[in-house]
């Protein structure tokens, strides 16, 4: 999830792969734990759908406001970052990039649109063309976890993307799809951050 989705994903096809510290054989998790108590307060459970700004915009779509600010993680000396603006005129817009060794191995510009058939995550990676993948789930867990998954069936990998909001200031990035013909899953976890000081943010 910070550099994200279609660059490393191609990587992930290009090479045999260690990705997070692990082999990519089954599914593959970030070495940094998970925080003790997943779960946050729910947003817009509630909401009045005539309420806020604009009124006709779908509940998904402004149930992601929460995503503005900045991500961060390190998986296998791979420092990435992830940042998004205030959800604003029915679309959110973000940018990340990976560094490693101090140089940027990859960026990608990122946004949330809504179109006439629904809500969209795009990517657009360096020097490659943008892909968009359609919103396909929003649900609660027992533990109160959002996850947003967006989807693109025609595609092998990443066929899915999911960004999981847990407690802590959590966010858990996820890659899943197919590497010849076998499922595959890549989860990267971030944690949000102050944009200028880069302290950690609880919530």
């Amino acid at each position: 999830m910070t550099t994200f989705i279609l660059r490393r994903a191609c990587r992930v096809l290009a090479f045999p792969l260690i990705l997070a510290g692990i082999h990519l054989t089954g599914t593959a998790t970030a070495q940094t734990p998970a925080p003790a108590g997943v779960g946050s307060t729910p947003e817009n459970k509630a909401a009045d759908p005539k309420a806020g700004e604009p009124s006709s915009e779908p509940l998904a779509m402004e149930s992601m406001a929460w995503l503005e600010g900045c991500w961060q993680g390190n998986v296998n000396k791979r420092d990435f970052r992830e940042v998004w603006l205030p959800y604003r005129g029915g679309m959110m817009l973000g940018v990340s990039q990976t560094v490693m060794e101090g140089k940027t191995i990859d960026y990608e510009y990122l946004r949330l649109e809504n179109r006439s058939d629904g809500v969209y995550y795009v990517a657009a990676p360096s020097r490659k063309p943008e892909a968009a993948f359609r919103l396909t789930d929003a649900s609660v867990d027992k533990e109160d976890a959002h996850t947003f998954t967006f989807s693109d069936p025609a595609r092998e990998f990443p066929q899915r993307i999911s960004y999981r909001r847990a407690s802590e200031g959590w966010l858990y990035a996820e890659l899943a799809g197919k590497v010849s013909g076998a499922e595959r899953k890549v989860i990267y976890p971030m944690r949000r951050v102050d944009c200028e000081g880069g302290e950690f943010i609880r919530k």
